[in-house]
């Protein structure tokens, strides 16, 4: 089996644990041949916050530095790749894909997690009623802008406690997977979220109703094992969500192409 997986988190976003070379280990040792680091984007905000859940843009060049000397120690066994998972920001995108140019970022993933800002404090998996259909329109915003490879966690908002399969809730859903079927982006299986469900007994994310959607639209999916612990590259929990995905018949990518951010940011310079 061709195991690739592009989310994996490392400990300097302040909840995983394990060295970067654990969980490259653990990825030969289960099979995959493909590793991508994606850990939560550091931001330069224009305020003084500080995230408690995301590397700091200080820490972000031996993040680098990491990555890159695994990824040559370690090229005879897996590709390794140096990538981020990112929020939607419009004030910051600009600095975003600036900072991916510089850096030479690979890729990106939407973890569309916050409103604008974590500045702010609207998590979008414990927020007020009234920002369902922002999470819905910044995740289509965000798509739009060709900075992500894929959307992770797509039904990140079932997390709300007083979250059902409301119309309303069917309706964004379906606007997400329209629009990723248009633009050929996959939807992300999510293998933590699958623990978690396990673990509580309550269906959050990943939610069956949203992938047999996704199937019926014509989606392509992309399982995520969103490792924050180098045991979570566990080869069967990966087997799990392929043989589930392919139980609906959705597509299943297993490579991401790496994303252009010099030529994105040669269209932005001549919309300008």
């Amino acid at each position: 089996m061709f195991r690739t997986n592009y989310h994996t988190h490392t400990f300097r976003c302040h909840h995983a644990v394990g060295s970067d070379e654990e969980y490259v280990l653990e990825a030969i040792a289960n099979g995959y041949k493909v590793l991508g680091f994606s850990d939560h984007a550091c931001w330069e905000y224009n305020s003084n916050f500080r995230s408690g859940i995301r590397m700091d843009v200080s820490e972000f060049d031996e993040y680098k530095k990491s990555v890159l000397a695994l990824k040559e120690k370690y090229k005879d066994k897996i590709t390794i790749l140096l990538g981020m998972e990112a929020e939607y920001y419009p004030m910051y995108q600009e600095w975003l894909l600036e900072f991916c140019v510089e850096q030479e970022i690979d890729y990106l993933i939407l973890g569309n997690h916050y409103y604008l800002s974590d500045e702010y404090g609207i998590y979008f998996g414990h927020m007020p009623p009234r920002y369902l259909n922002a999470y819905f329109d910044t995740c289509i915003e965000g798509l739009r802008t060709g900075m992500y490879a894929y959307l992770a966690h797509p039904e990140l908002i079932m997390r709300n406690e007083y979250m059902e399969w409301y119309d309303v809730v069917e309706e964004g859903f379906q606007k997400i997977c329209l629009e990723c079927a248009r633009l050929h982006i996959p939807l992300e299986y999510n293998v933590l979220g699958m623990q978690a469900n396990r673990k509580s007994g309550v269906e959050q994310y990943p939610h069956h109703k949203f992938w047999e959607m996704a199937a019926s639209f014509g989606c392509q999916a992309i399982v995520g094992m969103d490792a924050h612990d180098p045991k979570d590259l566990n080869a069967s929990l990966y087997e799990e969500a392929v043989a589930y995905l392919e139980s609906l018949g959705i597509e299943i990518v297993k490579t991401i192409e790496p994303v252009n951010y010099e030529y994105l940011q040669d269209l932005q310079w001549i919309d300008e």
